[in-house]
């Protein structure tokens, strides 16, 4: 079963939702039967390449909240990622725009790598302070995951990738998604947000459960075909 996931490496309920997200797999008879598909979204795709300031510097000037209710929302927001065995150090984390580190997540996808990709630029940029925006930074995480530098160095200098990513956002669009971290099951069942490994669990189970045959009721007392009628007749 296709599972889409549409998420920014900015976004720090995204990476709570994939540890989320993977506490449910583990909970599943079927967890190896999931195809996991990652997807770019940008909160602010404006942001510039660099942003002098901080985290908080950002949301206030930028975004117009209240600086205590950003510290709060911090606070918060890490104590989240704490239950989730997450250490989020906001005091340290590097504004950056993320549109190159999507293109390199399309990279990693042909490695059949993006999952180990995403994890390492999630938590370069929520645990580490390190700048995700950064060509050195993307050339380190990628090749210590496994993408051949030749091919890294291709992608950052250069514009490939930047439709899938662009694409990757107007499907976003048109499914109707204005927020991450947001997934899709087999096409047909949404679930939006860092929701709990429970909730995750039963949607994952309700979605593979309308995928799997039938299971045939019969054994060694009784035929596992009873009488029926078929093109050629009855029984």
């Amino acid at each position: 079963m296709k599972v889409d996931i549409w998420s920014d490496v900015a976004c720090p309920w995204c990476y709570i939702g994939k540890r989320r997200f993977e506490s449910a797999l583990r909970s599943v008879p079927f967890e190896d039967q999931i195809d996991i598909v990652w997807h770019s979204y940008q909160l602010d795709p404006d942001l510039p390449a660099h942003y002098a300031g901080s985290e908080l510097d950002y949301l206030a000037e930028r975004k117009g909240m209240p600086r205590d209710q950003v510290a709060q929302m911090f606070e918060h927001v890490a104590a989240q990622a704490a239950a989730e065995g997450l250490r989020y150090d906001f005091s340290a984390l590097k504004v950056a725009n993320s549109f190159s580190a999507h293109r390199v997540l399309h990279l990693a996808a042909e490695y059949e790598l993006a999952d180990e990709l995403k994890e390492a630029l999630l938590s370069a940029h929520f645990e580490h302070g390190r700048d995700i925006g950064d060509r050195d930074e993307l050339i380190a995480l990628a090749t210590d995951t496994g993408i051949a530098l030749d091919d890294v160095v291709r992608v950052l200098d250069s514009d490939e990738f930047t439709d899938a990513v662009r694409e990757d956002v107007a499907s976003a669009r048109r499914l109707g998604i204005t927020g991450v971290p947001f997934f899709v099951l087999d096409g047909k069942y949404g679930v939006s947000g860092a929701q709990p490994a429970e909730t995750f669990a039963r949607a994952l189970e309700q979605a593979y459960g309308e995928l799997t045959p039938l299971t045939m009721v019969g054994g060694a007392t009784s035929p596992a075909d009873g009488p029926a009628c078929g093109p050629q007749g009855c029984d």
